[in-house]
């Protein structure tokens, strides 16, 4: 037997050539879908079923039910994740009236290396049991436990997939007839177990709160690397001292829980110059913002005066900008300050450079300042895209978490479809 898995968990896949099959009672197909670091497929000829049983690195072996065989390294290089669907024969029947089907990734001696029993199915008839994607140079394989409760055709249309059918609902979490944020299905990703029942619940709400965005905006099941860029000036004094900043990062943790693989922030502070700090983990949140949010002293290590008590954006903005490559997985830049941007034509001729990469900065202000160039950044021309936004918040602590997040989130899906319409995104 491999290793259990447990929804929203990873691990890493050594072999080349793999099996993913499924263990059940109930009646089923297995399908693939090949997507990009958007979140879709490049054409029809990336989705595989039992009509179409080979794709490019993927084919359905024969049996009841029909398996996945995988090799990971015809898989084509812009195809970032595979993801292996469960769809009952009988569109009438729902997972919740079997046993939690299982699902297993096996190398091609048959050897099981993972298995992950899909808990907590109830009027699902279709689900997204594992992801197999891309980190860097390696290979992993996620636990999902995704159901879609508008079925297969809406699973294969939000990725991308062409269909003969009518328009169907977005994919919220199955047997609801509203969209509110209890409705919302949501990734679950390793370390919220460590957290006290009072700590997950208030994650749980934010997180259904995130993904009720994406999924207006038809953004729900894209993976993007979330980074956090925060301003350590003097004049942020009272926002530290008060730990505002303390529950921006507390807020920000939920974003990265869905959209990120691994539901990590990469983080950083900046001055007139800025620090790399380690990445946010959802358990170990306030932890790290107890270690590292200063404004001075030393602290992990990190000598913090040496970072400045003025603000500079150009060194931390370009060390992102240097960091995306064209075709890489879509970046959000969640940038926090106070303001102060006073090297304008230098910072929009950046934004212009950026707009040809696959990143997204969304700029938010922090109390009540003169925020100049972020107020005209809609605004800025020569751009390939729109590719930031900006708002400001007088106390972020009055604003509940469905207006944080749309404002945070809602140009987003805006700019994914822009990035694609322009070939930044594939």
């Amino acid at each position: 037997m491999g290793a259990a898995l447990v929804k929203g968990q990873n691990g890493a896949l050594d072999a080349a050539r793999l099996l993913v099959s499924v263990r059940t009672e109930a009646a089923v197909d297995v399908s693939a879908l090949l997507v990009t670091e958007a979140g879709r497929v490049r054409s029809d000829a990336d989705f595989v079923f039992f009509n179409q049983p080979d794709g490019p690195g993927v084919s359905l072996r024969p049996g009841t039910p029909a398996a996945l065989s995988v090799s990971l390294a015809e898989l084509p290089a812009d195809i970032a994740q595979l993801r292996a669907v469960l769809t009952l024969d009988d569109p009438a029947a729902t997972f919740g009236r079997f046993a939690p089907p299982v699902a297993t990734v096996a190398d091609e001696a048959g050897n099981v290396l993972y298995e992950y029993r899909i808990e907590g199915l109830g009027t699902e008839s279709v689900v997204i049991a594992l992801e197999l994607y891309r980190r860097n140079a390696a290979w992993k394989v996620r636990a999902v436990g995704q159901g879609y409760a508008g079925g297969f055709a809406a699973l294969v249309t939000d990725h991308g997939v062409s269909v003969d059918d009518d328009p169907v609902p977005d994919p919220i979490a199955a047997g609801s007839s509203s969209p509110g944020t209890a409705a919302v299905d949501v990734f679950t990703v390793p370390g919220e177990a460590e957290l006290s029942f009072e700590k997950r619940a208030t994650l749980d709400v934010r997180k259904r709160a995130v993904a009720k965005v994406l999924i207006d905006g038809d953004a729900f099941g894209i993976r993007a690397r979330v980074v956090l860029v925060i301003d350590k000036t003097g004049s942020m004094n009272r926002q530290y001292r008060d730990q505002v900043v303390h529950r921006v990062v507390q807020r920000m943790i939920p974003v990265a829980t869905q959209l990120d693989d691994d539901g990590t922030l990469e983080a950083y502070l900046y001055a007139l110059s800025f620090a790399k700090l380690p990445d946010i983990t959802v358990e170990h949140g306030e932890a790290w913002a107890q270690t590292y949010l200063h404004l001075g002293g030393t602290h992990g290590g990190i000598d913090y005066d040496k970072l400045g008590g003025r603000n500079d954006e150009l060194p931390i903005m370009r060390t992102i900008i240097d960091s995306l490559r064209p075709g890489d997985r879509p970046t959000l830049v969640l940038f926090f300050t106070d303001g102060g941007f006073a090297k304008k034509r230098e910072i929009a001729a950046l934004m212009r450079e950026a707009s040809l990469l696959p990143a997204f900065w969304q700029f938010v202000g922090l109390g009540r300042a003169n925020y100049g160039l972020l107020r005209t950044l809609d605004e800025l021309s020569d751009r390939a895209v729109d590719n930031a936004g900006f708002f400001a918040l007088d106390d972020i602590d009055q604003v509940d978490d469905a207006q944080l997040y749309t404002r945070l989130l809602g140009e987003f899906p805006d700019w994914l479809r822009a990035a694609r319409a322009a070939g930044i995104l594939r």
